[in-house]
């Protein structure tokens, strides 16, 4: 019984993505899954992301369970965002995409949609984005693309976070690379975005978005 209702679920969350698809693309916005484990970075990702666009209008749909810290903060950069609390759920779906979408109510540009931390349940639910991207920090470790499959496997892209932190905490590079490889052939981008310090990797996540904008009809 339990698999029947899985399946019902996800068979209702896919109808309504594909509705959120129509509405993105029927207003020329690119919908990021930005998914990625809590504190992996994904909040400073998109404001980098969006202040090296430059004339690409960015907008964010921040989900967390409790709070609205991370709108707020895009806010005071100038992003238009909306808050979902799921209020003790591990994910988002479909349904409350749509609502945030129209709050922010945004027509040619790219909208994130920061998805609840979480390297499980996120990968299963379609909410009508265009690209996955996810966040894995190098604090997390090297060996997670081996123990959340789903996760890395459904990625479009890869921003590995905090690589300035790599030599202190141990990371090894070619043991990430080699348990992603296994399940998939997304590009990495190598990214650290400390304060104080110059950007690396950035542009290449922002060039990323910028040609699968641009290839929008």
């Amino acid at each position: 019984m339990e698999v029947i209702l899985m399946k019902e679920l996800l068979e209702a969350n896919d109808k309504l993505a594909e509705e959120n698809r129509a509405y993105f693309s029927s207003r020329h916005v690119l919908a990021v899954n930005l998914m990625g484990s809590p504190g992996s970075g994904k909040t400073t990702l998109i404001s980098a992301v969006a202040r090296e666009l430059g004339e690409i209008p960015v907008g964010a749909i921040e989900g967390d369970i409790a709070s609205s810290i991370d709108a707020e903060n895009l806010e005071k950069q100038g992003l238009h965002s909306a808050q979902i609390n799921t209020c003790g759920e591990c994910h988002l779906d479909s349904r409350v995409i749509r609502d945030g979408a129209e709050q922010i109510d945004m027509k040619n540009g790219i909208v994130f949609i920061e998805n609840v931390g979480n390297l499980i349940c996120p990968a299963e639910f379609d909410l009508g984005e265009n690209v996955r991207l996810l966040a894995a920090s190098v604090p997390e470790g090297d060996d997670k693309p081996f123990k959340y499959v789903p996760m890395f496997s459904y990625a479009d892209a890869v921003a590995l976070t905090k690589c300035d932190l790599m030599e202190a905490v141990g990371f090894d590079r070619a043991n990430f690379f080699k348990g992603l490889r296994a399940v998939s052939q997304a590009p990495v981008f190598e990214v650290s975005l400390k304060k104080g310090q110059k950007t690396q990797g950035i542009k290449g996540v922002a060039n990323y978005l910028r040609k699968k904008y641009e290839s929008l009809k």
